[in-house]
């Protein structure tokens, strides 16, 4: 215990800052009705506030009308009510983005809360889902983020999201697909490749994300036939201070 003017300050729900960071690894919503939060992302809360799962009969009209991804509706709660809600995952940085009319994809792992305003939908790309519209979310990050324009290709772990770009393609290194490695990796999808081998393939027009390292955040659980045979476990990351502005894409704190 230190003394007073001798170590961090000691916060409580009048000093919390209000949708804000509180220290790079926690953000803190100031919730007056409802969000959308990943399981487990939440640490402590201040004020009169439940939550509710996806399933439950009372929020059919809200989940109806934001949450669009049925693959992931078991990792996601509703946290409803007036109060701070403070949200972190496992020491990564935290950050919030003001989404204005905009189409950002981005991996399922990383996104940990956004506010009705905002509709998600599931990508067809596996482990990816799109946050439509207006309003603020809440992602982690695990490095430093780079924002490129296509034409690039980008290292699977690397590769965070893209916002107003077409879909990417897969792209296979001719030595990846040669040889007795090769064809056991095509028949049993086994023995991932490195970014050497296999890239994202984006080409027109719009922005990618991509992180500075390859160690991925662990995703939430998705049945296997859901994500498609032998496909890689999601993961990777999103949002850290001092990036640019992108289309669609502002207020990053």
């Amino acid at each position: 215990m230190t003394t007073p003017g001798s170590g961090p300050a000691v916060l409580d729900a009048r000093t919390l800052p209000q949708d804000d960071n509180v220290n790079p690894y926690t953000f803190c919503v100031a919730l007056d009705g409802q969000w959308f939060v990943q399981k487990g992302k939440m640490i402590a809360y201040y004020g009169r506030i439940k939550f509710e799962g996806l399933g439950v009969g009372a929020l059919d009209r809200l989940v109806t009308a934001n949450f669009h991804s049925p693959l992931y509706v078991q990792d996601w709660i509703v946290a409803q009510g007036k109060g701070q809600l403070l949200l972190a995952d496992r020491g990564f940085d935290v950050n919030s983005f003001d989404l204005e009319q905009g189409n950002l994809t981005i991996r399922a792992a990383n996104l940990l809360a956004f506010e009705p305003g905002l509709d998600l939908k599931q990508s067809i790309v596996p482990g990816f889902v799109t946050l439509i519209g207006t309003g603020k979310f809440v992602a982690a990050s695990n490095g430093a983020v780079h924002f490129v324009e296509p034409p690039i290709r980008v290292d699977p772990e690397a590769l965070l999201g893209w916002a107003d770009c077409p879909t990417p393609c897969h792209h296979f290194d001719t030595k990846y697909m040669r040889g007795v490695y090769g064809a056991a990796r095509r028949l049993t999808g086994l023995g991932g490749a490195s970014g050497e081998e296999h890239q994202y393939d984006f080409v027109g027009t719009g922005t990618v994300l991509m992180q500075s390292s390859e160690i991925s955040i662990a995703a939430p659980t998705v049945p296997a036939q859901a994500t498609g045979a032998n496909q890689p476990a999601p993961g990777g990351v999103l949002g850290i201070p001092g990036l640019p502005n992108i289309p669609g894409l502002r207020g990053l704190r």
